[in-house]
């Protein structure tokens, strides 16, 4: 067994109701001023009513920031630092979906940190030390709760992260009631792209180890049983647990075996085209199984016993396989464009995307296969 490192959030709540008691977690963290990045439409549904008025109860002031666009640009994460620097801020809370998670992973670190934003893109860049940390996902599926990423779309419309063990939280708070009632095409979106995170997890080139591994098969299996349901009903709590759980238990693979080409695609039609990243994932997915199939066979065929155990005799191609059919198949039943076009990226950008997929170096080293520009612009056609 080769030797790995594994990092992931020290401190992982999940139980029902969990985010009505934040203020348990905030003072066990020693903050009484505490600063919440949300998004509008979270706001607005009233999700987040609740815990802050148990927070302002608790005593703690609380500056709500909800101007959190997706795809974070640079310019909406520095006005979040500045507010939060304003408001003297002493722990952070991310509420809602990656976009939000990830903003309030710089707020902490940059409202207590003099660094450029652009001087820490990439792996490692950044120094300490930062705010204390909450994060509370609203949606199943970026992991953002239990990954030491932030992406953010510079000014020239691409996606560059910002990678470090400082952006881990503290806490993480997984509360499927806050999920419930989320809408079907964002239940689909989100899930799918959770369900990209285990699949590349297992599948990477680079850094896959026995840990990320098993989270991965369980994080697949969860995902896999119960998406459907999900999006078939949105109070189902149950099955909204079992996502939500699955999608962190993704988060956590990933974060040390990192994705790979599915992702390098799917960044340039969030930046370009602001697509959300579910979406994008999951139109760049089946044709990029497709093209891994041979060089991941023995991965996919165990990926396909885990979730289909009428496979477990099955030979390896046979199982790797039926594998990208079964899931081929999800992605056509879920509530969203199946296709580039439908989506409405044009045809002729396809060339750029290509371009701007190959900038993603950092996800195609763990691609099973290597990548070259040619491939890519196949991917997008074939996907488009």
């Amino acid at each position: 067994m080769r030797s790995f490192v594994f990092q992931t959030t020290p401190k992982i709540v999940c139980e029902q109701g969990a985010a009505a008691t934040l203020s348990n977690a905030v003072a066990a963290l020693g903050a009484s001023r505490v600063f919440m990045v949300t998004d509008r439409g979270v706001l607005d549904a009233g999700i987040a009513r609740e815990p802050i008025a148990a927070l302002t109860q608790a005593g703690m002031a609380v500056t709500v920031f909800s101007e959190v666009q997706a795809d974070p640009p640079e310019a909406v994460v520095l006005q979040a630092v500045a507010a939060a620097r304003a408001a003297g801020a002493e722990l952070v809370i991310g509420f809602g979906g990656g976009s939000s998670m990830d903003t309030a992973k710089l707020v902490a670190l940059l409202a207590r940190t003099d660094q450029p934003l652009a001087d820490i893109y990439g792996i490692g860049l950044a120094r300490g030390p930062r705010l204390s940390l909450i994060q509370v996902p609203t949606t199943a599926g970026t992991g953002s709760e239990v990954t030491p990423i932030s992406i953010v779309t510079t000014p020239t419309a691409e996606k560059k992260g910002v990678v470090s063990p400082l952006l881990l939280p503290d806490v993480a708070v997984l509360d499927s009631l806050v999920t419930l009632g989320v809408p079907p095409a964002i239940t689909a979106m989100t899930g799918v792209d959770a369900m990209v995170h285990a699949i590349e997890a297992y599948t990477s080139r680079v850094k896959k180890n026995l840990l990320s591994d098993t989270l991965a098969i369980q994080a697949l299996q969860l995902l896999y049983a119960n998406i459907r349901i999900a999006v078939a009903d949105g109070h189902h709590a149950d099955a909204r647990e079992n996502m939500l759980l699955g999608a962190t238990l993704a988060g956590m693979a990933f974060a040390n075996a990192p994705v790979a080409a599915v992702h390098a695609l799917a960044y340039p039609l969030g930046g370009h085209f602001h697509l959300p990243h579910g979406l994008s994932n999951a139109l760049m997915l089946t044709a990029t199984l497709r093209f891994n199939l041979e060089s991941a066979c023995a991965a996919y065929a165990q990926l396909g016993r885990a979730i289909e155990p009428s496979l477990a005799a099955a030979d390896d191609a046979t199982a790797a396989e039926r594998f990208v059919d079964l899931i081929a198949a999800l992605v056509a039943d879920m509530p969203f464009a199946q296709s580039l076009s439908a989506a409405g990226v044009t045809e002729a950008a396809l060339p750029m995307l290509a371009q701007d997929a190959m900038k993603q170096q950092r996800l195609l080293v763990n691609n099973p296969r290597d990548v070259a520009l040619a491939d890519a612009l196949h991917l997008y056609r074939t996907a488009y």
